[in-house]
C-alpha cells in the first residue's frame, strides 16, 4: 500500500464523520487549480489552449484557503498548469498543512530541482510528480526529450531530503504491459511512495483527441500489466476497489463531488475533466445547483470512456466502507486478471449522437503537440 497508515487513518476517520451525519454529497479531495500556465506543453492536456490573458489569471493564497475553508476536504491536489510558476505557492502549501490538510502538489518536476528549497519535508506534503510511462513513452507525451530524466533525478534529490514522493502516471494509446510493468518495478527501485495510475480522458480541448484509450481496451490492458505485476510488491497510491475496477471488475457510477475542482474560473460544474459545463460562485452552490443526475457513463456522451480516477476514486472509496471483507479480499489477492468482465451501466443514450473527437488544426506540430508554453 502507497498510502501512509496516518493519512489513511484521518481520511477514513472523516469519512465516516460525514457517512454518520448522512451526508452524500461530500468531498475526499479538492483539485485546486490555481493557474492553468505551463511550461510544457502535452499532447494530452486540456488546460493550457486558452488565451494568454487566461493563462495569466492566478488563484491569490485567500482564494485557495478559502477553497479549503468552504468544501472541507482532507486533501488537496494543486494541479494546473504547472503550481510551481506560481509565485506565492510555498505560502499556499504551508497554509493548507497548517490546516492538518494532506497536500499533493502536482508538478512536470522542471522548476521543482531549484524551488525544492522554498519547503520543508512533512507528512502532509507529498510531491506528485508527473511520468507517464518509460522515456520513450513520457518524452513523447509531454512533446519534449530530456524530461524523463530529470524527473528521475529530482526525484531522488527530493527523496534524499525526505520529501514524500509520488508519480501520476496516464496510460495513452499504445501502451504494451510489458513497457508499463517495467516502469512500475523502475518506479519501486527509484524508491517512491507510490504511483497514481489512470487511463487517459480525452479532454475536450486538448490537441490530440486519438492518443485516448477506450473503455474496453483500458480494462484489458489493466489486466495485462496487473497480472505481469503478480508477486511484485508494486505500491499504488489508489484504493484496491479502483484498480479492480480499471480491471474490469467492478460495475462503478462515477462521484464527480467527490473531487470537487476550484480555478480561475470558480467550481467547476460537475469535474475538472468536462469543460463547457459552467461554474459555481461557491462550493455550496456547486454542491445544490449542479444537476448531478446528468453526468456519468452511461447518462452522458462526454462522460462514455471516463474510467479516471477523480471520479471513480471516491465511488470505490465508498464501496470500501460498504463492503470491507471485498475491499480485503482485493487488497490481499490483487485485482482478478482473468473471467468474465463486471457488466457496463446501462446506456440511457442510444439515440443521441456521441461528441466528435476535435481534430488537431493547421498549426499543430504534425505530433500534436501544442506550441503554448513558458520557457
Amino acid at each position: 500500500m502507497g498510502v501512509p497508515l496516518v493519512q489513511q487513518y484521518r481520511v477514513g476517520r472523516y469519512i465516516l464523520g460525514q457517512k454518520l451525519k448522512g451526508n452524500k454529497h461530500y468531498p475526499l479531495v479538492l483539485m485546486l487549480e490555481p493557474l492553468f500556465r505551463c511550461n510544457l506543453a502535452c499532447a494530452g492536456c486540456g488546460k493550457i489552449d486558452y488565451p494568454n490573458e487566461i493563462l495569466d489569471k492566478r488563484l491569490s493564497y485567500d482564494d485557495c484557503m478559502g477553497a479549503i475553508e468552504e468544501c472541507g476536504a482532507p486533501i488537496v491536489s494543486i494541479a494546473g498548469g504547472e503550481p510551481l510558476i506560481h509565485k506565492e505557492m510555498p505560502q499556499i502549501v504551508r497554509g493548507f498543512i497548517e490546516r492538518k490538510k494532506f497536500v499533493y502538489l502536482c508538478t512536470n518536476a522542471l522548476l521543482l530541482d531549484k524551488r525544492m528549497e522554498d519547503y520543508t519535508p512533512s507528512p502532509y506534503l507529498t510531491f506528485s510528480v508527473h511520468l507517464d510511462g518509460n522515456r520513450e513513452r513520457h518524452d513523447a507525451s509531454v512533446c519534449r526529450d530530456g524530461v524523463y530524466d530529470k524527473c528521475v533525478e529530482v526525484i531522488r534529490k527530493a527523496l534524499g531530503r525526505g520529501f514524500r514522493v509520488t508519480v501520476n502516471c496516464t496510460l495513452f494509446q499504445g501502451e504494451s504491459p510489458e513497457e508499463v510493468a517495467q516502469f512500475m518495478d523502475d518506479m519501486m527501485a527509484l524508491g517512491v511512495e507510490g504511483v497514481t495510475i489512470s487511463p487517459g480522458y480525452s479532454y475536450e480541448r486538448a490537441p490530440r483527441q486519438d492518443v485516448f484509450l477506450k473503455r474496453v481496451g483500458s480494462k484489458e490492458l489493466f489486466r495485462n500489466i496487473f497480472k505481469l505485476g503478480q508477486g511484485r510488491r508494486w505500491r499504488f497510491n489508489q484504493s484496491s476497489l479502483y484498480l479492480d475496477f480499471l480491471a474490469g471488475n467492478q460495475t462503478y457510477h462515477c462521484t464527480p463531488w467527490g473531487n470537487p475542482t476550484r480555478n480561475v474560473f470558480g467550481w467547476q460544474k460537475p469535474c475538472y475533466l468536462l469543460v463547457g459545463e459552467g461554474y459555481a460562485p461557491s462550493f455550496k452552490a456547486l454542491i445544490e445547483e449542479t444537476e448531478w443526475a446528468k453526468y456519468g457513463t452511461g447518462v452522458n456522451p462526454k462522460c462514455a470512456d471516463c474510467m479516471v480516477h477523480s471520479g471513480y476514486e471516491a465511488t470505490a472509496v465508498n464501496d470500501t466502507f460498504s463492503n470491507p471483507l471485498k475491499a480485503l479480499k482485493v487488497f490481499l489477492r490483487g485485482p482478478r486478471t482473468s473471467g468474465a468482465m463486471a457488466p457496463e451501466v446501462p446506456f440511457l443514450y442510444d439515440d443521441e449522437p456521441a461528441p466528435k473527437p476535435q481534430l488537431v488544426s493547421a498549426d499543430q506540430p504534425a505530433s500534436g503537440c501544442s506550441k503554448k508554453r513558458v520557457a
